[in-house]
């Protein structure tokens, strides 16, 4: 599918209706990635954007340097990271909400309402926090777009091994940020 989607950027160039077909293959999961990371309310509007930035750069793309699909998530990601200062005010509130509130079903919220049983929804809103902006994205990156390692170095631009100890790390601040409860099942993490 990578050299069909190469293909159809390519023929967009003359045909620009052509690129259609790619915002029709991608869209939905491209805002379900925005959409986990800031909630639905400004989803459909980032998302949106993501295919104008990439439709105004189908030009510049080089399918020598990866797919369109992590080029697409790159995009994502670098508007994101423009809002950057929303999602931060967003996980402080998310940090003050009590825990048996939920709010509009961002990611942060799918989290919480896993994090109530273990009683540490604030700790985890903290050390997503203290993240740092290339270790958060590719957390959700991985957790939220469900992208392989190979796709988020593609996405970030960064070697396929970073990728690995980025997320490791996030791992691992994690665990110590929960004191070694998995939230997802309730218990000790195993390692």
């Amino acid at each position: 599918m990578a050299a069909d989607d190469a293909a159809l950027i390519e023929r967009s160039w003359h045909h620009p209706d052509a690129f259609a077909v790619l915002y029709d293959r991608y869209f939905d999961e491209i805002h379900r990635y925005v959409s986990g990371r800031l909630g639905t309310q400004v989803a459909d509007d980032l998302a949106a954007e993501t295919f104008l930035v990439a439709f105004r750069k189908r030009q510049t793309f080089d399918p020598a340097r990866g797919a369109v699909r992590p080029w697409l998530y790159g995009i994502a990601t670098n508007l994101l990271a423009q809002h950057k200062r929303s999602e931060t005010r967003r996980l402080e509130a998310f940090r003050r909400t009590p825990a048996g509130e939920v709010a509009d079903g961002g990611y942060e919220d799918r989290v919480t309402t896993r994090m109530a049983a273990a009683s540490a929804r604030g700790r985890l809103a903290k050390a997503l926090k203290r993240l740092s902006a290339g270790d958060r994205d590719a957390l959700f990156l991985v957790a939220l777009a469900e992208l392989s390692y190979e796709e988020v170095a593609q996405t970030l631009g960064i070697p396929y091994g970073t990728v690995g100890s980025r997320l490791n790390r996030v791992r691992k601040k994690l665990r110590r940020a929960l004191g070694g409860v998995n939230p997802m099942i309730g218990g000790d993490v195993d390692g």
